[in-house]
């Protein structure tokens, strides 16, 4: 397919959306030969992602992608055959007006939040006619074939295999990043929201039978762990003992890394939505920090993945999972949660391979696009 492409990305308080565009731009590049434009309104957040990046640069190319910088100050571009505004953003008055000058309007599409709720199959791909005459679809990521899948390059699964079945290239890996975890220790990956409940599962860490080493990449957790390990600050690199469980600060990574992160490690607590997916991909025992919205209604969609994810285990691991995963959302004890969940570890670790076996025999997000706007030029 031989298209150009217009990706708009807003970025709101975390890294999620540049997070997923980002993945998306790269993948449609390199795997589907698309022109994409990426459009970012802070570039601040994408440069820790993407080493090399320019956060001053108007343009610039990175990986095959154009990144256009998303100033207040718009200035005229003709628009390409696909439009996507990520997460509902709003495009520039100006561009919509171009897109409406052509002689062929766009593909416009609107990219939704990735939810596992029953209601995102009934309006995937449904068009929402505007007032000037244009035409948006609604695009859902999700988990069902009903949906427009997951993220997922076509080499990542053989990539992910081929990087865990090689000790060396995992001693490797932790080393460049100095982390050296006892021959037995648990390696647990924290990226996570501020939670009032790091501190009780940090404390049941630290009385463990097993050796635990948590890496902590920097973030919005570092305030509590700073706190409960009883110091002011915490920077890249720090590292600090308490009972069994040692606690190491890591410095932001670019994605390429964070998804060899996910795969050095056994168990790994992510947050949002990009590394929600790409812990999935993992395929290790994990726990969600789903982004906290008012009136706890984040709840009916952490429940809704919930109910997809737990299929075919047993009452009792399943008992066991809800429990772990509720108390990390729903501000309940963490200590008794983790030692349920680790009762059951042997099945939680089968049933993660399992669950990334059956979601990667499903459509992926790029592609489901492409064949999407393909069908509609």
């Amino acid at each position: 397919m031989t298209a150009t492409w217009d990706i708009f990305c807003s970025v709101v308080d975390n890294y999620g959306d540049i997070g997923v565009t980002w993945r998306l731009a790269r993948q449609l590049v390199a795997e589907h030969e698309v022109a994409v434009r990426l459009w970012v309104d802070d570039l601040n957040a994408f440069v820790p992602m993407c080493p090399g990046a320019d956060a001053t640069a108007a343009q610039q190319w990175l990986r095959g992608v154009e990144v256009r910088q998303w100033s207040p100050t718009w200035v005229p571009v003709e628009p390409g055959d696909v439009v996507i505004g990520a997460f509902a953003c709003q495009l520039p008055d100006a561009f919509v007006q171009a897109m409406r000058a052509r002689n062929h309007p766009p593909v416009w599409l609107n990219l939704e939040y990735l939810s596992a709720e029953p209601w995102v199959e009934g309006c995937h791909g449904l068009p929402s006619p505007q007032p000037n005459g244009l035409r948006k679809v609604f695009f859902f990521p999700g988990f069902t074939e009903k949906t427009g899948g997951l993220l997922r390059e076509h080499d990542l699964l053989p990539r992910r295999d081929a990087f865990e079945s090689s000790n060396r290239a995992r001693a490797t890996f932790l080393e460049a990043l100095g982390v050296a975890p006892g021959q037995d220790a648990l390696l647990i990956m924290l990226f996570a929201y501020e939670n009032p409940q790091l501190a009780s599962w940090l404390q049941a860490l630290a009385t463990d039978p097993q050796a635990c080493h948590v890496l902590v990449p920097q973030g919005r957790s570092i305030a509590g762990l700073a706190q409960w390990l009883g110091v002011t600050q915490l920077e890249a690199g720090d590292v600090h003992v308490r009972g069994s469980l040692t606690v190491q600060v890591l410095p932001f990574v670019s994605q390429d890394d964070f998804d060899r992160l996910l795969w050095s490690c056994d168990f790994n607590a992510v947050r949002g939505e990009d590394s929600f997916v790409r812990a999935q991909w993992a395929a290790k025992p994990m726990l969600w920090h789903i982004y906290v919205q008012e009136e706890n209604a984040h709840w009916e969609k952490l429940e809704a993945f919930l109910a997809l994810y737990r299929r075919g285990l047993s009452d009792e691991v399943q008992a066991a999972l809800l429990g772990l995963w509720r108390a990390w959302n729903m501000d309940q004890d963490m200590g008794q949660a983790w030692r349920a969940a680790r009762a059951y570890w042997a099945q939680l670790q089968q049933h993660a391979r399992c669950w990334a076996a059956q979601q990667a025999a499903g459509p992926d997000l790029a592609k489901a696009l492409v064949h999407f706007c393909g069908n509609s030029l």
